[in-house]
């Protein structure tokens, strides 16, 4: 597995049109994000298919990446992880997120190992985001998983959702405040 500095040079260069650069980041991490997707679906086909949409969108997206807002892996798998969704939404367009508990873990959480009393607290903040992303509305709650697990800008999130720039970013900054303030009560 290459290092965070080598995968972010793979992605400065993909977000340049280098195509060896994304030959090697997809060979340096497309086994651990169809790990990811494959949790998530639980269909080889499937996963396949979601790990192709992925990495077709980090060819697209590859500029909007800064090493500032996380590591590339983590970056990566929040594109994975959100084809995945969107996989499994297509097949049952009622679900917003997973109902099972270990499902959004495997969903949210990041890939290392951790020790029980972590482990204990991440599941008790993740069942926390669970329950107040289900405080949302509807339109909010959908622009702010958008946003967070496909990265998209609030021009990207307006166009997707066929509504009007501003009104998404209301969606966001309501949505966004409404979280915090229900998480706040988990503090």
């Amino acid at each position: 597995m290459a290092d965070r500095e080598q995968l972010a040079e793979w992605l400065a260069a993909t977000a340049e049109g280098d195509r060896i650069a994304f030959q090697k980041l997809y060979s340096a991490t497309s086994s651990q994000l169809y790990a990811s997707v494959l949790r998530i679906l639980r269909s080889p086909e499937r996963a396949q298919d979601a790990l192709q949409d992925a990495y077709i969108r980090i060819w697209q997206k590859a500029d909007t990446y800064t090493p500032e807002r996380g590591a590339p892996l983590t970056w990566l798998m929040s594109i994975a992880r959100y084809r995945a969704l969107d996989a499994l939404r297509r097949k049952r367009p009622e679900v917003a997120m997973p109902e099972e508990p270990d499902m959004v873990a495997s969903l949210l959480e990041d890939e290392q190992s951790l020790s029980p009393v972590e482990e204990n607290e991440n599941q008790q903040s993740l069942d926390a985001v669970n329950q107040c992303l289900q405080t949302l509305q509807d339109n909010q709650r959908k622009s702010v998983l958008l946003a967070y697990y496909q990265g998209l800008t609030h021009q990207e999130l307006a166009e997707h959702m066929n509504a009007p720039l501003g009104t998404v970013k209301s969606w966001i900054r309501r949505g966004l405040t409404r979280l915090q303030s229900c998480l706040a009560q988990y503090s």
